[in-house]
């Protein structure tokens, strides 16, 4: 049997031991945590436990963390409900600002506030050739237009791993946004990554995900400040302070809350992460010295690297590459599966033709030296095989 090296944490990441204990301890307890009796105080305790373990590692306060099933449902929930609870506030929205590399989460829920919610107004922010939101472009677009403004940005892209200042974005929002303007950050891919803090970043809303960072599929949260409007998305019982009703999944949370507390060590394993990703971009050129990295000159994620190799299909590398037993994405795992042009990189301004070669690798807490081995092995073999062809 092949040995899997897997390089696709992006998409997901394998589950942390600890993440496993928590869940299999859940399962074997049992409770509904919304009961009376012993069991379901001990259920209780475990969701208050992994929130207290979540917030910390956005730099949050437990009581803001709202959990959800994942980090599309926050996002969703992220736009609908603030577009929802400011109308419900008679102070409603009527710009919604997003980049043009959002995930689709963001991006069709954006699309479809914009056809049933009258009045109010979808902008797509412009990103430079390096991947960060143009920030001139971001000023004049809040510039001309009026009426209260609802901005969402990623905080790391999930295909390029680019690192975004979502700092200078809200300083932009405080001169140009007018009163009340608000910020969602979707931190997926970010927080447990890179420091970040909830509060010292005047966010008002951020989206987490627990499969990002070692923990369950299924399970994600979002923060939410004070004073942000939202209404749940969700009704039925009070679960979750009232803003997103239904049975907590214990076991998920429970691993979601375990990877959260293990990824709080970051800085440590982003120096040895680091250095794997990088030892694979030099290996790269040396292999094929007309590659393309995007992303490369500015502040990325210290796991991601997205890149082209010119003629070499993306589909065409998926397929050798798996069958070495490297696995590896074409960019974002949402879309079904399809090998088909990114629309990050289109952002960026990259041609069809060549963003069709676009291959992402990116590392994670179990990645090792073999892995970055095992893809440069079978991307040699892969180039010298075309070589071959073309010969």
């Amino acid at each position: 049997m092949t040995t899997m090296h897997y390089l696709d944490h992006n998409a997901t990441s394998p589950l942390r031991a600890s993440a496993r204990a928590a869940i299999q301890a859940a399962l074997d307890a049992g409770g509904n945590a919304s009961s009376v009796h012993g069991p379901g105080r001990a259920a209780r305790a475990r969701v208050d436990e992994a929130r207290e373990q979540v917030a910390r590692l956005a730099n949050a306060e437990a009581s803001s963390v709202i959990f959800t099933s994942g980090g599309s449902e926050a996002n969703c929930l992220a736009l609908k409900g603030a577009v929802a609870g400011a109308l419900a506030a008679e102070d409603r929205i009527t710009r919604l600002f997003i980049s043009a590399i959002e995930h689709e989460s963001v991006r069709a829920t954006a699309a479809s506030l914009a056809e049933t919610v009258p009045g109010l107004k979808l902008n797509t922010i412009p990103v430079t050739s390096d991947g960060l939101i143009d920030l001139g472009a971001f000023r004049l677009q809040l510039m001309q237009g009026k009426g209260r403004a609802l901005v969402s940005v990623m905080a790391a892209n999930n295909e390029t791993g680019v690192v975004q200042d979502w700092g200078a974005v809200r300083r932009v929002m405080k001169a140009e946004g007018g009163e009340g303007a608000l910020l969602h950050v979707d931190g997926v891919q970010a927080v447990g990554r890179i420091p970040f803090s909830f509060e010292a970043n005047w966010i008002d809303y951020l989206t987490l995900s627990a499969h990002k960072l070692g923990g369950p599929q299924g399970v994600g949260a979002l923060v939410l400040s004070d004073n942000a409007p939202l209404a749940p998305l969700i009704h039925g019982g009070g679960q979750e302070s009232g803003r997103r009703a239904g049975t907590e999944n214990v076991a998920a949370i429970a691993g979601f809350g375990a990877a959260a507390e293990e990824a709080g060590d970051f800085p440590v394993t982003n120096a040895r992460i680091a250095g794997l990703r990088n030892r694979f971009e030099q290996e790269l050129k040396c292999l094929a010295p007309d590659v393309v990295i995007f992303g490369e000159k500015v502040f990325r994620l210290a796991n991601t690297s997205n890149f082209v190799i010119p003629g070499l299909s993306a589909e065409t590398a998926l397929i050798a590459l798996d069958l070495d037993g490297v696995a590896v994405s074409s960019g974002s795992a949402c879309s079904s599966g399809k090998v088909k042009p990114s629309h990050v990189l289109a952002a960026m301004g990259v041609d069809e033709t060549l963003a069709r070669c676009g291959l992402r690798v990116s590392f994670g807490w179990s990645s090792r030296d073999e892995d970055v081995d095992a893809a440069i092995a079978s991307l040699r073999r892969l180039i010298a095989r075309r070589a071959a062809m073309a010969a």
